[in-house]
């Protein structure tokens, strides 16, 4: 809240200052973006654009204003107006990767990610959206080792190690991925999501009781089930049907059993991450995007809307 009032009183300063400058509309379009009026946002973005034709980071923000209203050929369009004119923009090559990845396009996701690491190569949320990438063609190993340099890169990503965990828990490499659940437990301990994928993990050790008590937790961190989405992003992406089921009916169980009302546990993608922290929302994103200020939030949609809405989300990439 206070990084919206500080910009939008440099908005109300660079209006006052002089109405033709684009850096004035470009300011203006991002406190309409923060307040997810994406419509608006648009007219200023645009309106920046055609002041200064040549202003790189109003195409990469329009570009995302046109994501979150899944208009994906306009901010295709706007992306590679970005790159054209500098070459070297390594945010459009990554936006153009998240479009991708959205469209369930991992090869060109993927190939996106990679050069857009080219310019940035120590960024941990290129790494992050990469490995991820990876994985989605079933190149696992090749994504466990770039999310390892991610979080080697950024000790303290909870989203890489949330991603490294779901890895190697599909993977059938259960006591590792405790041990990263726990590990991230430390440094996000009110995160519903990290009780949520250890109940699973426990599920498949056999440790039912365990398996019961994290999810009893997960709930009580998220009474109003706001992450349902979330956990079913993440088990569509790392959980087969089978294991679903019985994750559900275990959740359910152990819910039924506190007396509290049950939450789905239904297939889960871990591109749907919000961007908020605190009991009840995620602190996991973001990414990529998305995903600004927080240690999750730098990626909002963990993998599918990359918050690029302030200056600030670019230097988290």
């Amino acid at each position: 809240m206070h990084k919206e009032v500080e910009l939008s009183l440099l908005a109300q300063q660079l209006t006052a200052l002089d109405r033709r400058a684009p850096q004035a509309w470009f300011a203006t379009g991002n406190c309409f973006s923060l307040q997810k009026e994406h419509d608006v946002a648009i007219k200023f973005f645009s309106r920046a654009i055609q002041v200064d034709p040549s202003f790189v980071y109003a195409y990469s923000l329009l570009a995302m204003e046109y994501i979150y209203l899944e208009e994906f050929d306009k901010a295709l369009t706007c992306f590679r107006n970005a790159i054209r004119l500098d070459k070297r923009h390594y945010q459009a090559w990554y936006g153009v990767g998240q479009i991708y990845y959205k469209q369930e396009k991992f090869k060109y996701a993927e190939e996106h990610y990679r050069k857009a690491l080219t310019i940035n190569p120590l960024s941990s949320v290129l790494m992050c959206s990469m490995g991820v990438a990876q994985h989605a063609q079933h190149k696992t190993d090749q994504a466990l080792t770039t999310l390892t340099s991610a979080i080697q890169a950024d000790p303290k990503n909870p989203l890489c190690m949330f991603h490294r965990a779901s890895i190697l828990s599909a993977s059938d490499r259960h006591k590792e991925a405790l041990e990263e659940l726990e590990a991230l437990k430390e440094i996000i301990p009110r995160e519903s999501l990290v009780y949520f994928l250890m109940g699973k993990v426990q599920k498949k050790l056999g440790n039912t009781h365990l398996a019961m008590m994290n999810f009893s937790w997960a709930m009580d961190l998220d009474p109003k089930g706001l992450n349902n989405q979330i956990k079913e992003a993440v088990n569509k992406r790392y959980v087969t049907e089978d294991e679903d089921s019985l994750a559900r009916l275990e959740a359910d169980s152990a819910l039924d059993a506190d007396g509290a009302a049950t939450f789905d546990t239904g297939d889960l993608d871990a591109s749907d991450m919000m961007n908020n922290t605190g009991e009840g929302t995620s602190a996991l994103g973001g990414a990529a995007g998305s995903a600004v200020t927080t240690p999750g939030a730098r990626m909002e949609g963990l993998m599918h809307v990359p918050d690029l809405h302030a200056v600030e989300s670019y230097e988290s990439l």
